[in-house]
């Protein structure tokens, strides 16, 4: 069935949530802060990780550095465009909405847990390389691995930033089922290069949501998504060294 894995994905979001709501329920805030802290430690790690494939490689028995150039590039651009339009405002806008539509009107953290978990789980290369597998092979076995790594992420979240995490199931269900439907219009955009130039940034983007989860709100990180899209067309032109 073509659509499975992301209907796989959004409902192991709405586990991991649920079950982050009932088990956070009886931790203490300095459980939940250091849960918090915790979290952010390993979001930095898993994009520290992909940034470091993406840009380390190995030349005889060194490891060697590049691709500054066109991180520096496609950041600085995306975020021209991203503060421009202002992604992170309609991100808050609508999770204000959804928080006073679900009755959570006095949740000051909802908006918060829900643009930071959202960013978490729709940015990588997982999500678009599964979706275009899942509409046109129907095999759905990445976004089903996928899925596991979101249930402990939206998990652990939810125990600690509460219950708008959860609602990180729609963005998710929205941009994969996009993509899964438009997956034999986007899949000859994916060559090698395009989906390394991605999870190159996204890897980026997703350290940024560590940062912010540690140390605070430092980085609009919705309005640098635009990076992504620039990194991909990217590959595509001559400027990607």
């Amino acid at each position: 069935m073509i659509g499975l894995g992301t209907i796989i994905n959004t409902i192991g979001i709405i586990a991991g949530g649920i079950a982050g709501h009932f088990f956070g329920r009886y931790l203490s805030d300095r459980h939940q802060d250091t849960l918090n802290t915790t979290c952010g430690v390993s979001v930095l790690f898993i994009g520290i990780a992909g940034a470091m494939e993406g840009m380390m490689k190995v030349e005889g028995a060194s490891l060697s550095g590049g691709r500054s150039m066109f991180v520096v590039i496609c950041l600085a651009l995306g975020a021209l465009i991203g503060e421009s339009v202002n992604i992170e405002g309609w991100f808050e806008r609508f999770g204000e909405w959804l928080k006073i539509k679900t009755g959570n009107a006095k949740d000051k953290d909802f908006v918060n847990g829900f643009v930071t978990a959202s960013l978490t789980v729709c940015i990588g290369a997982m999500a678009i390389v599964g979706a275009i597998q899942d509409g046109i092979l129907g095999d759905y076995s990445i976004l089903a691995i996928k899925t596991i790594l979101d249930l402990i992420i939206i998990m652990v979240m939810t125990c600690s930033m509460g219950k708008g995490c959860v609602f990180s199931a729609i963005p998710v269900f929205v941009f994969e089922g996009s993509i899964t439907l438009l997956s034999r219009f986007i899949k000859p955009i994916m060559t090698e290069t395009a989906l390394a130039n991605l999870s190159l940034i996204g890897s980026i983007l997703i350290f940024c949501v560590g940062l912010n989860l540690v140390w605070g709100k430092k980085v609009r990180v919705a309005n640098l998504l635009p990076a992504i899209v620039i990194a991909v067309i990217a590959a595509f032109t001559p400027w990607n060294f």
